[in-house]
């Protein structure tokens, strides 16, 4: 009986530890030390991909905000107000660019690299960089760690089951991926970085100088981030091709989104293999990559177009330049709309008819999984899709000889819901505390909702602080994405195995 009831004792001890080890998420089991403590928190934050991708933010952007916080991150060597460092943290963090001091004076060397970290792990993705440091650490990566990867790099995946998507990537994908974000990003970074040095050390800059500016003007260029260092900003560069179609081109390719990226390299990389000079032509993508890069482009023309027509005359914008030059600003202002930031004209002396243009620019932002901010271009396009079909009576949705499926569309439209509803929210809390007029006030809380980093004005060091931590926290959301956001308040994917009996109500 002794012998049975040991018997017992061990086998129940056994089932408890795999029990506990199961409650670990992301099939990670129970380390020693650090790891284990670490692995413990993420058992305590719940086996949620949305939770965890908001917890980290919010970590990263505290210990931003205590490193910006000390004084010898100021160039003064006095501390920083907690709500300018907050918002600038959270600002690079959220690779937004929006700020209430001046970037280029108010800094030290080492607040500048503080803040330069801070739009670096921006830029690659919190999740991604915490996936590959997990994959240091331990040397492998569980199913559940690779589906947070996924949900990063897709965030639609927050509830699929299912392990592979339309443009390629599956699970077994993720460390590939992984490597594809980083070496891209830093690869980018180096070819603007080996373009933009060279011509600001031609206008005069010291070596030294011009190749750390150059550098974080890459950088920041291609994160989207939209900080710049140089004192009087892009404006003195205004009239030089080179740096301002450099820092567009990154912009662009930032705003594209890694699985982009990951499909055109990777159907390049078989056009190639197959020896055909057509690449493009005969490498299959995507319908998400399709989607992305017609709608990026359609957007950046007509934005151009309609700021071009706005602003010609202005002579406090484009009505101030050469001729030569007004349409390569009308052109870069449309993409820096997009979610850049940067600007070589003010922003706040173009018209309300301007603002509202770049208003809708930026509630739109880029590509999906990218450094861009908004609702995103492929969730413009499949509700035009969508209302397209309507209005033929189409049963099914259908583009590019692919079907779209019904969910979506309601993915969509609750993308595009949550995000108008961050916006009103947060518009209606700063003009209440500043009750500076609407256009402004909108302007900018939808450019931190987009991450995109332009201002009417607003945000400056005279900006109340109660409207700080507002824009803060918008800017925040709008980078932890609308859908991981829902995800999370929703809590737990309920599948059900009956349907209800089904009443049409009245639209329109």
């Amino acid at each position: 009986m002794a012998r049975r009831r040991g018997l017992f004792s061990r086998q129940k001890s056994r089932s408890s530890t795999l029990r506990s080890a199961s409650a670990l998420p992301y099939g990670l089991h129970p380390r020693p030390g650090a790891l284990g403590l670490f692995d413990r928190v993420r058992s305590v934050l719940g086996n949620s991909a949305a939770t965890l991708t908001i917890a980290v933010f919010l970590v990263l952007s505290l210990i931003t905000t205590s490193l910006l916080m000390l004084p010898v991150a100021s160039a003064t060597a006095e501390a920083t107000p907690m709500a300018d460092a907050f918002f600038t943290a959270v600002s690079g963090i959220a690779v937004t660019g929006l700020t209430t001091v001046n970037m280029a004076t108010h800094w030290s060397p080492f607040g500048h690299t503080v803040v330069f970290f801070a739009l670096q792990i921006g830029g690659i993705g919190v999740m991604t960089l915490a996936t590959l440091l997990a994959i240091l650490a331990s040397r492998r990566l569980g199913l559940g760690a690779r589906k947070v990867m996924a949900s990063d790099v897709d965030p639609s995946r927050l509830h699929e089951r299912q392990e592979m998507n339309a443009h390629g990537m599956n699970l077994g994908d993720v460390k590939g991926l992984i490597g594809t974000v980083v070496i891209s990003v830093f690869a980018i970074e180096l070819v603007l970085a080996a373009i933009i040095i060279p011509r600001l050390w031609q206008s005069g800059l010291d070596a030294v100088t011009a190749l750390w500016q150059g550098g974080y003007l890459a950088a920041s260029a291609f994160t989207n981030t939209g900080f710049v260092p140089l004192v009087e900003g892009l404006s003195a560069y205004q009239n030089d091709p080179v740096i301002v179609m450099t820092v567009g081109v990154g912009v662009f390719l930032g705003s594209l989104g890694f699985p982009v990226i990951f499909a055109l390299s990777r159907a390049l990389w078989i056009a190639r293999k197959r020896r055909k000079r057509s690449t493009l032509a005969h490498a299959r993508i995507g319908l998400h990559a399709k989607l992305t890069l017609v709608t990026t482009t359609i957007l950046l023309v007509v934005g151009a177009l309609a700021i071009g027509l706005l602003e010609w005359g202005n002579d406090k914008t484009l009505g101030g330049q050469d001729m030569w030059v007004r349409p390569m600003t009308a052109v870069f202002t449309s993409m820096m709309a997009r979610s850049g930031g940067f600007n070589t004209v003010p922003t706040e002396d173009m018209s309300g008819a301007t603002h509202l243009v770049l208003d809708m620019l930026m509630f739109v932002g880029g590509g999906s999984a990218s450094t861009a901010g908004g609702i995103k271009v492929t969730t413009l396009a499949i509700l035009f899709i969508a209302a397209y079909a309507e209005a033929r009576g189409d049963q099914d949705l259908s583009v590019y000889e692919r079907r779209i499926p019904s969910d979506t569309v309601r993915l969509a439209v609750s993308v595009t819901l949550w995000g108008s509803s961050i916006v009103a929210l947060s518009t209606i809390a700063i003009l209440q505390i500043t009750n500076e007029p609407l256009d402004k006030v909108l302007f900018d809380v939808i450019s931190a909702f987009a991450t995109c980093g332009l201002s009417a004005g607003l945000t400056s060091n005279d900006l109340e602080e109660e409207a700080k931590y507002v824009l803060a926290i918008t800017m925040l959301l709008g980078r932890v994405g609308t859908v991981t956001l829902a995800t999370a308040l929703s809590g737990t994917h309920r599948q059900t195995v009956y349907r209800r009996a089904a009443e049409r109500p009245i639209v329109g």
